[in-house]
């Protein structure tokens, strides 16, 4: 990569890490400005223009970030349960720390999946579809089952485990310790049923 594309990509990122800086409880990505956007980043709002459409092209940058970071999260975490531990207690852990590190991230993803834009609920749908096929394909071949047992079993832990986030979100350090608690007998409630299942297919 040459001098110019480095920065230009130095300039992007830049533009990106201000939106995201301006994400909160009380502010979604909706009610910010272009202009909001390049002056936290720096920049004359003629500059965005370089490096994004429109706010919605970078809205959707965002998403895409946010479900990457999360993925990422949860790769490092299976590394980590390949070292020993409890694939449940371990998966739970590294998604809490992400809610409380990155709260407002989380926000975005949770806020666009239901949000008045079809293009932002299409690209929260594809990161919680992306989420979904990593955990299918770890548990079809944890597990030895079949890809739709698999995947079905993967559907049900990650729409706990996303509405468990959005309470977390709220909540202080013991009512997080709690919730990753029921979270944990959740999913393994979920885990025991479906190997039960698959024997019982066996049979």
């Amino acid at each position: 990569m040459g001098i110019r594309a480095e920065q230009k990509e130095k300039t992007r990122r830049t533009l990106i890490e201000a939106a995201f800086s301006q994400l909160s409880a009380e502010r979604s990505f909706s009610s910010l400005s272009l202009r909001e956007v390049a002056r936290e980043a720096g920049l004359a709002p003629t500059s965005f223009y370089r490096h994004f459409k429109d706010m919605e092209e970078l809205g959707l940058t965002l998403v895409d970030e946010g479900g990457l970071t999360l993925r990422q999260l949860m790769r490092q975490a299976r590394q980590r349960i390949a070292d020993g531990g409890s694939v449940i207690q371990i998966s739970i852990k590294t998604f809490m720390e992400f809610i409380e590190r990155s709260p407002d991230v989380f926000r975005l993803l949770l806020r666009e999946r239901s949000g008045t834009s079809a293009a932002f609920r299409q690209a929260v749908a594809r990161e919680i579809q992306h989420f979904t096929a990593e955990l299918t394909d770890y548990l079809e071949e944890k597990q030895q089952t079949s890809r739709s047992y698999a995947e079905m079993q993967a559907q049900a832990m990650v729409t706990i485990v996303f509405s468990a986030g959005a309470e977390a979100l709220d909540m202080n350090e013991s009512e997080r310790a709690a919730l990753a608690e029921r979270m944990t007998l959740q999913l393994r409630i979920i885990a025991k049923g479906a190997d039960a299942y698959n024997k019982a297919k066996r049979l």
